[in-house]
């Protein structure tokens, strides 16, 4: 859980100073920003600041090294990241556990791979909550199910993408079929 943690860590840290910019005027200082704060603010920093400490020096280190990375990022693509934590906040415990999981397997992957689920992952993030439900209970359900469950489910999905396409070819000879007995009749043969 310490990756879990640490992820939202960073995330936490990464976008405290946004909102400490957010409210309060440029040209304070540090602890001044920190004093402006809301109480509960400036309570839920120092949690996360003792959280920073507990970690291992390696830890701490990927953490910096990872808010070095999001602070030198144009604002554009930190608008999507800050984006993507505060969607990722606002979800239920259960679904944000389901993702860090997923984080977790994900890291272990081939570069191209993790290429490829970045772009399906942002999906899920910009899915309404409803279909974000119905796709993490499908992948719930798809990792509980043994090899020889995969491999029917793989069968049938196959076999259904054969039939739609089989449907879709019918469909378009038929039309073909009268728009040719259509020209026929137009041209009086």
């Amino acid at each position: 859980m310490i990756r879990a943690g640490a992820l939202a860590l960073l995330a936490a840290l990464a976008l405290a100073p946004v909102a400490v910019r957010a409210e309060t005027a440029p040209q304070t200082s540090a602890e001044e920003r920190f004093r402006n704060l809301p109480p509960e603010k400036q309570e839920e920093l120092r949690k996360r600041f003792r959280e920073l400490k507990e970690l291992p020096p390696d830890e701490r280190e990927r953490l910096r090294q990872n808010l070095d990375r999001l602070n030198r990022m144009p604002a554009d693509e930190r608008a999507q990241v800050e984006d993507s934590f505060r969607r990722f906040r606002e979800m239920p415990a259960e679904e944000r556990e389901q993702i860090l999981e997923r984080w977790r397997k994900f890291k272990d992957l081939p570069p191209e791979r993790r290429a490829e689920l970045r772009e399906q992952f942002r999906g899920v993030l910009r899915a309404d909550p409803a279909r974000r439900r119905q796709i993490l209970e499908n992948m719930r359900r798809w990792e509980q199910m043994t090899p020889e469950e995969r491999e029917i489910a793989r069968e049938r999905f196959r076999q259904q993408k054969e039939e739609r396409r089989l449907r879709k070819e019918e469909r378009r000879q038929k039309k073909e079929q009268r728009r040719e007995r259509k020209l026929e009749r137009l041209h009086g043969r």
